[in-house]
Order: structure tokens, then sequence, then C-alpha cells
């Protein structure tokens, strides 16, 4: 007879390993220093500590931080949410409505996410493009990438996409507006336009879509990326001759934390530096003084030529 293998009874079950704060901060869209004040203000998250000190996050806590985040992209709050168990989050999510599209709305999205879902990256780049083609930089901006934009939030929040298809949809509409911007005519006129985000702030797109609108109608933008310190931002302007700074916050920064580092960044300019922002975590707050408050993301080219109006020679 055969011998038979002994295995210890729980061989088959591997603990799965901690995940660490930069990969909790990436694959959630929660910011590191917001799970921090969270860990501070409601004890949740409540992660471990390595050898170094970092903190690590179980799969369980981060399962429940990515359905905080989808219901957080529809408005709520997380003081409201973090005590409730799981297992209620996901029900509260599943049971979101879905936005009312027309007909054509309703097939670009059923497109859009049946292409992220196959994994299908290139062929949603080219989708994306011929709408471009089909609809004109502004159109396909202000218009369709907008509500695509609330869709793939939408279904992200009801678990209808994975964080693996949202990042696809991302990199994709970056890629997209990446080469569109490149393809627009040099511009050395005025405005000078300095993009970027605080640290702590990962997410771009919505400034990438406003800087395609801004080079369209003809002003200079230069960006610096995600997460710049604020402190050398009047060095930046000053050296680059810059006439207005544009900063994004999204519904995932700490509100308190958006309006503290526009009146930093405000009283470390000169006044004749103005200062846009927009974003969702601003939706509703008190308005810093000296700072422009921007709206949806149609309403960027008004700014624009407000600006080129109070400055025309």
């Amino acid at each position: 007879m055969a011998s038979t293998a002994h295995f210890p009874a729980n061989a088959s079950h591997v603990e799965p390993a901690p995940i660490p704060i930069a990969i909790v901060e990436r694959d959630t869209g929660i910011a590191k220093d917001t799970l921090r004040i969270w860990e501070r203000r409601y004890g949740f998250p409540n992660p471990q500590r390595d050898a170094n000190g970092e903190r690590n996050y179980s799969v369980e806590e981060v399962e429940k931080l990515r359905t905080l985040k989808r219901l957080m992209d529809r408005g709520m709050r997380p003081g409201k949410l973090i005590s409730l168990p799981l297992s209620e989050l996901r029900d509260m999510a599943q049971a979101m409505p879905a936005r009312t599209r027309s007909r054509d709305e309703q097939a670009v999205v059923d497109g859009v996410i049946g292409l992220i879902r196959r994994y299908q990256a290139s062929e949603l780049r080219v989708y994306l493009q011929k709408l471009l083609i089909q609809q004109g930089l502004r159109g396909f901006v202000s218009q369709t990438l907008a509500r695509l934009n609330q869709d793939i939030g939408d279904a992200w929040a009801r678990g209808a996409i994975n964080v693996a298809h949202e990042h696809i949809y991302t990199q994709a509409v970056q890629n997209v507006l990446h080469g569109l911007i490149a393809t627009q005519p040099v511009s050395h006129g005025r405005p000078r336009i300095l993009l970027t985000t605080v640290p702590g702030e990962l997410h771009t797109l919505g400034l990438l879509m406003a800087e395609a609108l801004w080079v369209a109608d003809g002003a200079e933008c230069v960006s610096l990326g995600p997460q710049f310190p604020v402190a050398d931002i009047p060095a930046v302007v000053a050296e680059g001759s810059i006439d207005v700074v544009a900063l994004s916050y999204s519904q995932s920064f700490n509100s308190t934390q958006a309006l503290n580092s526009l009146r930093t960044l405000r009283a470390s300019l000169p006044r004749q530096v103005e200062i846009w922002a927009g974003g969702a975590a601003l939706g509703g707050r008190r308005r810093v003084d000296g700072v422009r408050i921007l709206g949806p993301i149609e309403s960027t080219s008004d700014t624009l030529a407000d600006w080129i109006a109070a400055h025309a020679d």
C-alpha cells in the first residue's frame, strides 16, 4: 500500500500578508494622511506596525476601506459609515441607484465598462480617441469625460467594477488627454498656469481635463504632477513667472486640510497671482479669501476667459 504523507491540519491555510500603507493608498484612493486621521479619530483602521514602524493593514481592513471609498464617492461622509460592519456597507453600496442616462450615453458607458471588464486597455484608448474625433475637444472633455467619470464612479460605488477596472479606465483617459495636450500648438501667451496637487492628494484626472481645455484656449500650462510641497510652490511661481496656481482636491481628501493648504498658499504668494481650486472636497465648504473655487469642468473655460478679460491691455 502506498505510504500516506502527513501534513499539518492547517497546511492549506495561508494567512494573507499585511498590506503596506502605500499600497493601500494607491488601491483605495484614500490618502495616507486621511487613513492616519481616521485611525486617531475613529479607531479604524487599526494597522499593525512592521519592524520599521510602518503601518500595515489586513485584507479585511482594505476591503472595508474600498467600500467606504465607494460610498464617499457618492457624497456620504466617513464619520457616519466607519462604525458600520462591512456587510452593511456592501448592502448600502449595492442599493445605490444608477444615474439616469440617454440611450447614447448608455451605449458609451456600456462600451467602456465592457472593455475594462475584459482588461482591453488598448481597445479602450482607441474607443476614447474615436469619441474625441467625433465630438471635438470641448465636447469630449467637458461633456463625455465628465459624465463617464461619474458613471465609472457609480459603477465602482455599486461594486459593478473592481479596483483594477477603475485603474484601467483612469490610465486610458490620462493617456488620451496627455496625447491631446501634446498635439496642441505651443503657447507662450498668458496666463501661465501652474497645475499640481498638495501632498496626500493622488488624483489628477480633473486637473488634466482642465489643462486640456485651458491649453486649447491658448493658455500656457505648467504641470508639476501630483503631491508637490506647498512650501515650494512660491519659488516655482517666482522663477516661472506664473500667473495662476491651479489645485484639485478629490472627495477622499480631508476638506479641512484642503482649506488650510489654500490659506497657507494664499498667504505665501503675491496677491496678483491667482489661485484656482476645484474638486469635491471643496464642494459646499467655506470659501478662502483670495481663492477662486472652480465649478464643474465645463465652466473652466469661462474662468480663463474672465482672467483674460480682467488683464486685457
